[in-house]
């Protein structure tokens, strides 16, 4: 038995994503990753940017058996412990971060999840610093992808307080948390990374 998981997801997705973070992530510094569920992306992108100090987080004990699995076999020193950390908490143990990104977690959780993200990225970011966010997003607008729609009636069939979220409503929360959008990058499968930073 292995406390590892695996989330076929990660394989399509981390190239991808991977480019967008070679052009939105700092040099150096620590990169806060929140809801780093398996641990797959926090290996593979601490790999990639061995100058960043990597930390992922999840509020699942079984996520974090996961990703300290994963961390056992890296062969690197920038992949830092995994840290119990609830998006939607008041407090978050973890007092600064140069960057913050989130894969994946704001249709699958509850809205105050979103909130507490924001709230909690702005307490950690400097001026210019990123949120990223990647996932599916409806736009005023763009035509919604079919998938999209029939993934966003699953989610919400599971859990009504999850679903894909408006892109106009992520923006106005990111404007009330002291956000602006800076850039949309379209991704594969109807997806986008979305990057904000603290005013």
């Amino acid at each position: 038995m292995t406390a590892k998981q695996h989330a076929p997801a990660t394989l399509r997705n981390r190239e991808p994503i991977l480019a967008v973070l070679r052009k939105e992530l700092p040099t150096s510094g620590r990169v806060l990753e929140i809801a780093a569920g398996t641990g797959e992306h926090a290996v593979f992108f601490a790999g990639a940017f061995p100058q960043v100090e990597w930390m992922p987080s999840d509020p699942s004990p079984e996520a974090i058996a996961s990703i300290a699995a994963y961390r056992e076999d890296y062969a690197g020193e920038n992949l830092a412990a995994p840290v119990m950390l609830d998006a939607s908490a008041r407090d978050w143990p973890v007092e600064r971060a140069d960057a913050v990104l989130c894969v994946n977690m704001v249709h699958i959780s509850p809205w105050e999840a979103s909130t507490g993200l924001f709230d909690g990225a702005a307490r950690l970011l400097a001026k210019g610093a990123p949120l990223i966010l990647y996932g599916p997003y409806f736009e005023a607008d763009v035509e919604p992808a079919a998938s999209n729609l029939e993934f966003d009636r699953s989610l919400k069939a599971r859990d009504p307080r999850w679903g894909i979220r408006d892109l106009a409503e992520v923006d106005r929360l990111a404007a009330r948390s002291g956000f602006t959008r800076t850039a949309r990058h379209a991704m594969p499968a109807n997806n986008l990374t979305l990057v904000y930073r603290r005013r």
